[in-house]
């Protein structure tokens, strides 16, 4: 099996910073795409940005500027640099990978989700 374990989450305020990392670890023979999403409460599951293996990244419009999305392909892992953070960035922040595993299967795999909280 392949797993995502997103760390970085937690209490910041207003304007201020956190970075998010994701490591992947299991029966993996290449991870493609990555990226992260968020769903905040009352809110459907939402694409922040994604980043290929080559490093062309994508953001939403309301993070551009803001935050950016970086991987290192040796260690499988993907990260998130969140600056000038505001209240409606809360919300609980999900790790997503594209992975061929060694049973040479291409599946989506989602971490658990850490929860990132900005006060006003």
């Amino acid at each position: 099996q392949v797993q995502l374990v997103e760390s970085g989450g937690g209490l910041v305020q207003s304007g201020g910073s956190l970075t998010l990392s994701c490591a992947a670890s299991g029966a993996i023979l290449t991870i493609y795409d990555m990226g992260w999403y968020r769903q905040a409460p009352g809110n459907q599951r939402e694409l922040v940005a994604t980043i290929t293996r080559s490093g062309n990244t994508n953001y939403a419009d309301f993070v551009k500027g803001r935050f950016t999305i970086s991987r290192d392909n040796a260690k499988n892992t993907v990260a998130l640099q969140m600056d000038s953070l505001n209240p409606e960035d809360t919300a609980v922040y999900y790790c997503n990978a594209n992975v061929l595993t060694t049973g040479s299967v291409l599946r989506s795999f989602w971490g658990q989700g850490t929860q990132v909280t900005v006060s006003s």
